[in-house]
């Protein structure tokens, strides 16, 4: 089963470019998914980046890209905190209209799109899919830059990744794992707007059930389900808990909030209908598919919601669910 997934997945990236990357943070197979959520943006990131300064001259900078076969640099100031960035359209654009000899901080281009180190991988796959460039600078929280990152990074990551996943899935096959017939409860609390933590629990869950041997389609309906119900609590609540139930015969998964509630819940069970803003937007997420991708993996599926005190949903999967999704 496994290596299918590998052989899939190597398959679509045999042909990926800069300006994209075709894995989805939803419908790849259930062992890039958990690799997906698992890394963070400084696992995977380069951070050996060639800079330049604000008073270097735009010949200066096709001089570097020239020397190191890159098509983007990016500006810092002494204490390496990022500025701007130059491309190789800016030093075309240079040559063509003769200001080749100007100061790069006159002519970079000062509103660029970054990522953050601590970010989940996830984030930097829906950038690379949406805004389609080649490569994104990654700053820590305080601004500097720490490294480059481009689709090729999160490609060759993931496969090397994925030889561990097998090795280690393998292994775990090898010593039967633990008996489905055990229950066991987990709980884990999210924080509103903590992305760094974003996918714990989901992931957590994830490897539990492995452990249990139970079926890869069962894992995936469960992991879409306790993914989208937690990102909903860190992007609309003011945070809550997330509580698994593994029983012999179901997985039960309850996101308990203390958020605003839900004025209209057949409104937000509209595919498509979000109250997310536009900075939550920009960050790959509030697309409105999360109640209904999680009502629709649920064998059961309940809300419970009262404004101003909370929001706490229910879904349930049989481990012998026939359902697919």
């Amino acid at each position: 089963m496994i290596d299918a997934q590998i052989e899939k997945i190597e398959k679509n990236l045999s042909g990926v470019n800069l300006e994209g990357i075709p894995i989805s943070t939803v419908d790849s197979p259930s062992a890039v998914l958990e690799l997906i959520y698992q890394l963070k943006i400084k696992d995977v990131m380069k951070t050996a980046v060639i800079t330049a300064s604000r008073t270097d001259s735009m010949r200066r900078i096709q001089a570097l890209m020239k020397e190191y076969y890159i098509t983007g640099v990016p500006i810092v100031d002494e204490r390496h905190n990022l500025l701007g960035l130059v491309s190789i359209d800016d030093v075309v654009t240079a040559l063509d209209e003769g200001y080749i000899n100007c100061r790069a901080d006159e002519r970079m281009t000062k509103n660029v799109i970054v990522l953050e180190d601590d970010m989940p991988l996830s984030f930097a796959i829906s950038y690379l899919n949406k805004y389609r460039y080649g490569r994104y600078p990654v700053v820590n929280k305080k601004n500097e830059l720490v490294g480059i990152l481009t689709s090729k990074d999160v490609v060759g990551t993931l496969l090397a990744e994925m030889n561990r996943e097998v090795l280690r899935l393998e292994k775990i096959n090898q010593e039967k794992g633990k008996s489905a017939s055990a229950s066991a409860d987990m709980e884990f609390a999210t924080v509103q707007y903590d992305f760094e933590l974003a996918g714990r629990a989901s992931t957590e869950i994830k490897k539990a059930l492995k452990a249990r041997n139970i079926d890869p389609k069962i894992i995936r309906r469960v992991a879409i389900a306790s993914y989208e119900l937690e990102i909903n609590q860190v992007v609309h609540s003011v945070g809550g808990i997330m509580r698994c139930s593994i029983q012999p015969d179901k997985v039960i998964v309850i996101a308990a909030d203390t958020g605003p509630g839900i004025a209209d819940i057949n409104l937000a069970l509209q595919e498509g209908w979000s109250t997310a803003n536009e900075w939550i937007r920009s960050l790959g997420f509030g697309a409105g598919m999360g109640l209904a991708n999680t009502k629709r993996v649920s064998d059961e599926f309940s809300i419970d919601s009262t404004q101003g005190k909370g929001t706490t949903v229910r879904s349930v999967v049989y481990i012998n669910s026939p359902k697919e999704v």
